[in-house]
């Protein structure tokens, strides 16, 4: 039968009059895991880039009925994986009514589950368990307590129920004996003190516990996940290696390996409303340029390589693009669509997300979160257009030329943040060559699209100083590169300039 049609069953005697038998929650994991593999069904939905590498492992580990700690840098998906896990577990499960402990009516391992059908027998009372109610979760600081994790004598509990510290019933029992029968996940495992990691020794390896000299023998039925960061067995503490060694698979996480793989990530846990849906076109370069922005933090000088850049660093400067748009569009009270300079509306969910070594701290977060959108600007120019520093080596015509030309007679143009439509498609076609160029090498883009590749084209030479870029108060400013470096700014100038890593 299955779990939901067995949920009527209200005592331990209809439970055994209808054939229920109890197993083990790994093996309630493996079971169901291999129903699943058998109709090609994903347990990890929405787990994206680790098709085959992680989600492999996880299988593995299942099917091997293991304790699994998952290791890996921040903002790789370590604990939606431990809590998808849920999933592989039954419906229902049936507990004695009461019980903290989810005592198994067939085998309860509490003194209140044991006395109970000592008392009653078949007419025990049962209740169903859902699924989603057998999963705990604890993230490890060095504050966590023995007692929070395993249990303690309760001297209240023993004054209200007048007994004496030698009667088993004064423990109140911590997290872990109450994830009795379901999946316990302990995030970032290396932060727990040592003392602590090595009372989660028996637990592991016998399955039962011990409380303050008591002679408890509680064969625990635990599905154990731990998540850890390789940096913090350096930084702030270690799993201790009698605890490691009993922790059956370790599984290496990773970032997404290309922009195609982070894009589906970022726009799946991005969240943008309708109404900024309805205002804000978003173009497939923006959302490339975006990813890319992590690829380069993640590759720079400038940024702790150990500490990682988490996959909420594009989400949230997705959201923040967007909102740069949409802010434009409310005040011109017109529907827009993301701008090139609208990227740089995104440094401050950057500079948060970003651990900087010490080169990066004199430098500045904001310089750095700029410069990082900068490179990202000059990786994916050459993906639209020619790559100018190739072009300079080579003899033969430069398509560039025109553009450059006008800046160097003097010329100058802004884009401001505020600009309606109409303002920023005039700053534009104001640039001599610049939408002969677009129509060169993307003559079937939409109109919108080519503005956009328009401004791109300004950015990305900037980028490679065939021009220069200052930043305003209110938006930038483009003109020659000589010219650039040997005027003073104006007075909506600040007093940084194009500058690269």
């Amino acid at each position: 039968m299955q779990s939901r049609e067995l949920i009527d069953i209200k005592t331990l005697g209809e439970l055994k009059a209808a054939g229920y038998k109890s197993k083990s929650v790994k093996q309630e994991l493996r079971d169901n895991l291999i129903q699943k593999i058998k109709v090609k069904e994903n347990v990890f939905e929405g787990i994206w880039g680790y098709e085959d590498t992680v989600i492999p492992d996880m299988e593995r580990a299942i099917l091997s009925m293991h304790d699994i700690n998952l290791l890996g840098l921040r903002g790789q998906a370590k604990t939606r994986m431990a809590r998808m896990m849920v999933q592989l577990l039954d419906e229902y499960i049936p507990v004695i009514e009461g019980s903290e402990m989810n005592d198994d009516p067939f085998n309860p391992i509490s003194r209140f589950g044991r006395d109970t059908v000592a008392e009653k027998g078949d007419d025990t009372p049962i209740s169903w368990l859902p699924r989603n109610d057998r999963y705990s979760e604890k993230l490890a600081t060095p504050d966590v307590s023995i007692a929070d994790l395993i249990g303690d004598v309760d001297p209240i509990k023993a004054a209200t129920l007048k007994l004496p510290y030698s009667d088993e019933r004064v423990i109140h029992f911590g997290l872990i004996p109450r994830s009795h029968r379901g999946i316990f996940v302990i995030n970032e495992i290396p932060d727990l003190q040592a003392r602590i990691q090595v009372a989660l020794f028996n637990i592991l390896q016998e399955g039962d516990i011990q409380i303050r000299g008591f002679k408890v023998r509680m064969p625990l039925d635990i599905q154990f996940v731990f998540t850890a960061n390789p940096e913090d067995y350096t930084n702030r503490g270690s799993i201790v290696t009698p605890l490691k060694d009993r922790i059956d698979s370790q599984i290496i996480t990773h970032y997404p390996k290309d922009i195609a793989i982070g894009r589906k990530i970022t726009e799946q846990e991005a969240h943008i409303k309708s109404e900024q849906k309805e205002l804000v076109s978003v173009n497939e370069i923006s959302k490339d340029l975006i990813e890319q922005i992590a690829f380069e933090a993640r590759d720079s000088e400038y940024v702790d390589s150990k500490s990682g850049v988490s996959a909420r660093l594009t989400i949230s400067a997705y959201e923040n693009l967007v909102s740069a748009a949409e802010r434009r569009a409310l005040y011109n009270d017109e529907k827009t669509q993301i701008r090139v300079s609208d990227l740089y509306g995104a440094v401050p969910s950057i500079t948060g997300k970003v651990e900087l070594v010490y080169e990066g701290e004199q430098e500045g977060a904001g310089i750095v979160a700029r410069n990082l959108v900068g490179k990202a600007i000059r990786t994916q120019f050459v993906t639209y257009f020619p790559d100018p520093d190739k072009l300079r080596k080579q003899k033969g015509e430069n398509p560039y030329k025109t553009i450059t030309d006008w800046f160097g007679d003097s010329h100058q143009i802004d884009i401001l943040n505020d600009y309606n439509n109409q303002e920023h498609e005039q700053a534009l076609k104001n640039v001599p060559g610049l939408e002969k160029l677009v129509d060169q090498y993307h003559k079937n883009e939409d109109y919108a699209t080519k503005l956009f590749l328009m401004e791109f084209a300004l950015h990305g030479l900037a980028e490679y100083s065939m021009l220069s870029r200052h930043e305003l108060t209110r938006g930038l400013q483009f003109k020659d590169l000589l010219s650039g470096m040997f005027t003073m700014p104006g007075p909506d100038d600040e007093d940084e300039d194009n500058d690269h890593f």
